[in-house]
């Protein structure tokens, strides 16, 4: 869904004022497999997903750990650059060809000021990275490999045949042969 639909749906806004928002976003495709924002750097930006998918994920004893993911209708923006002017401790990177909206932080306090319900979106956004961040703080330390596959399954209903086996083992805290097999019992 593009921007513009995106704010329509909302239904806080009205036409010409989604217009003006998106708008103030500029489009880009980013190829598939590339790097959007790197560890250890500042990112001052805010995306919107219009279509494609991206992953969040670090590096701990030289293995790439899986984060999350982010697919279309997704707002993403790096919270340590923008609110505690820290180095990013996740690289973005593209799984699919992207095409995202990009607005610099700055621009989007402004577009706030000028619509104030801007904000509803934000809370909504923040709401569910907690709501995110809160189930796979439980899949990671409650639940069994195969429970974590079908938390997996739930949180991202649109993902499993868009994400690779390894990103997928990674993201969830076990190995690429259980989640194989684990996979291989769901057919």
């Amino acid at each position: 869904m593009n921007l513009t639909a995106y704010l329509k749906d909302q239904g806080l806004f009205t036409s010409q004022e989604c217009t003006t928002i998106a708008q103030a976003f500029q489009t880009e495709i980013i190829p598939k497999g590339e790097t959007i924002q790197e560890m250890n750097k500042y990112f001052q930006r805010v995306l919107f997903i219009e279509s494609g998918l991206l992953r969040t994920f670090y590096y701990q004893d030289g293995k790439d750990i899986t984060h999350f993911f982010f697919d279309e209708n997704y707002f993403i923006a790096p919270v340590n650059s923008i609110l505690y002017n820290k180095t990013e401790r996740y690289q973005w990177e593209a799984l699919e060809t992207c095409r995202v909206r990009v607005i610099p932080y700055e621009d989007f306090l402004a577009l706030e000021e000028r619509y104030p319900k801007l904000n509803r979106l934000i809370i909504e956004f923040l709401i569910n990275m907690l709501d995110l961040f809160s189930q796979k703080l439980n899949l990671l330390q409650f639940q069994s490999a195969h429970d974590k596959y079908k938390s997996f399954l739930t949180m991202y209903p649109n993902l499993s045949n868009r994400v690779s086996l390894g990103s997928t083992a990674s993201f969830l805290g076990i190995t690429q042969q259980t989640l194989s097999v684990i996979r291989a019992k769901k057919r």
